[in-house]
């Protein structure tokens, strides 16, 4: 009796295929999900060359005239006239280099090309789903070995407490404050000068928000109600965006769910990143080597006082 053989030949995928075996030929590749691209602006300005990032922030003093906390009033005949200073700060970030070699060898290319499997392309599809997987971890929550911090654990935004665990039983409009307060308090921290656009939340507080009806005329789902009925809308004139984010499952204070609200523009919040490049092919007896490098950043905040957390305990 002829089985699929559970180890292959080669890495090329040569199995053992008995007459009356029909083999799918699709090839079923690993689930995984990334959504860095859709949620972080990148800056683009950095090159291979680069080792560091970095950004200022400048602060103004100005004094008033006769009175300090005044205005600047002078006379017609005044000959000490305040004037502004200014204070410019650095944050220099490091960019660190990320990089793999594929390689396979002649007789393996042969062996793939006859089964209409292409190893060249199967392990650039590899490389290329690490990259993102690894672009995404660094997105949201940075490194922890490097010491790196992400979208979701900023360190100089303090995280607010939910009113409670939000449930099925939950009251909608005690959820719709709970959002309000984390949109509110990044709009004040940046002097009501911008109210988040945007908000991410933990898979499990999206699909309760998706279901949860707002009322028992079940006309509307809470989701859609929040997007029009939050400060956001009021003050941005557009509906505020509400997305999922799987990093943001427990990484709240004591395994609560984070919330982050923040407004989705590179002059607030953004991402160094190099894209991949790579050597030409370099033929080593019968290995065929190309390596792909660029480099990856740490999430910038030049003004991180426009982003806020908000922790939900999980029910």
């Amino acid at each position: 009796m002829f089985t699929i053989d559970k180890k292959t030949v080669d890495q090329a995928g040569a199995f053992l295929i008995g007459e009356l075996e029909r083999l799918d030929q699709t090839l079923n590749l690993p689930l995984v999900s990334y959504k860095w691209s859709r949620d972080m602006p990148l800056r683009s300005d950095v090159s291979i060359a680069d080792e560091i990032s970095s950004f200022t922030n400048t602060d103004f003093a100005a004094a008033g005239g006769v009175n300090p906390n005044g205005k600047n009033w002078i006379g017609k005949n005044s000959t000490a006239i305040a004037k502004t200073n200014l204070y410019i700060e650095k944050t220099a970030q490091p960019l660190t280099l990320w990089g793999m070699e594929l390689g396979w060898t002649l007789p393996e290319l042969a062996s793939a090309q006859q089964l209409g499997r292409p190893i060249d392309t199967q392990m650039y599809d590899a490389m290329q789903m690490k990259w993102n997987m690894d672009i995404d971890e660094q997105v949201y929550i940075g490194d922890e070995g490097m010491g790196v911090t992400g979208l979701l654990n900023l360190s100089n935004v303090v995280p607010l407490a939910a009113a409670g665990a939000w449930t099925a039983t939950t009251d909608p409009d005690i959820i719709s404050q709970d959002i309000n307060l984390v949109l509110t308090d990044a709009w004040l921290k940046s002097g009501y000068a911008v109210c988040p656009s945007k908000i991410g939340i933990a898979p499990e507080l999206f699909g309760l928000l998706s279901n949860k009806k707002v009322s028992s005329a079940g006309n509307i789902s809470l989701l859609e109600y929040v997007k029009i009925n939050t400060i956001a809308f009021q003050e941005n004139g557009e509906p505020l965006e509400i997305v999922s984010m799987k990093w943001a499952s427990n990484r709240g204070v004591g395994g609560s769910h984070r919330i982050v609200a923040y407004t989705q523009d590179e002059k607030y919040v953004r991402f160094p990143l190099v894209p991949l490049l790579n050597t030409p092919l370099e033929y080593r007896g019968i290995h065929q080597l190309t390596t792909y490098y660029g480099r990856l950043g740490q999430v910038e905040t030049p003004y991180s006082n426009t982003i806020s957390y908000l922790d939900v305990p999980a029910s």
